[in-house]
């Protein structure tokens, strides 16, 4: 369990920032690592919270805010919201749709699924989990495979 206390933070989503939300401390100093691991708790009209990492451009500090988490937040451009942000000891595991876990085990790729990080596993599950017909579905299963290989 990380000993940093949790720094919170308000802002206004500036709709030019491009899903960005600037970080007003000095992030190596405070985390030990300029790009360290973090829940992200937003409030405006509802509290969310979610795992990211921060971004470094030059010497200013930057947590990714998208659409899907400014709005289960109730986040609108323009208006003040407050942040939280908290080191995220926990790992961070991603546990595969049961037919693309099938598929990677038939195939015998389940090393180079353990081997990939964990932003390539999140994504590549995402894909599969957000296809609407099986046809596409089966079609990125069938893309993960052929990564792995």
């Amino acid at each position: 369990m990380s000993t940093v206390d949790p720094v919170e933070f308000g802002v206004v989503l500036d709709s030019a920032a491009g899903g960005a939300v600037r970080v007003p401390v000095d992030v190596r100093a405070l985390f030990g690592k300029s790009r360290p691991p973090v829940v992200v708790t937003v409030r405006a009209d509802r509290e969310h919270s979610y795992r990211s990492t921060v971004a470094v451009y030059g010497d200013e500090y930057f947590l990714p805010l998208n659409k899907a988490n400014a709005a289960a937040a109730g986040i609108a451009a323009g208006e003040p919201f407050v942040v939280a942000i908290a080191a995220d000891d926990e790992p961070r595991v991603v546990t595969p749709p049961d037919d693309l876990a099938a598929a990677i085990d038939e195939a015998g790729l389940r090393p180079s699924w353990d081997r990939l990080s964990y932003t390539h596993q999140r994504e590549s599950a995402e894909a599969v989990e957000s296809a609407k017909k099986p046809e596409t579905r089966a079609r990125r299963i069938q893309g993960v495979i052929a990564r792995l290989s």
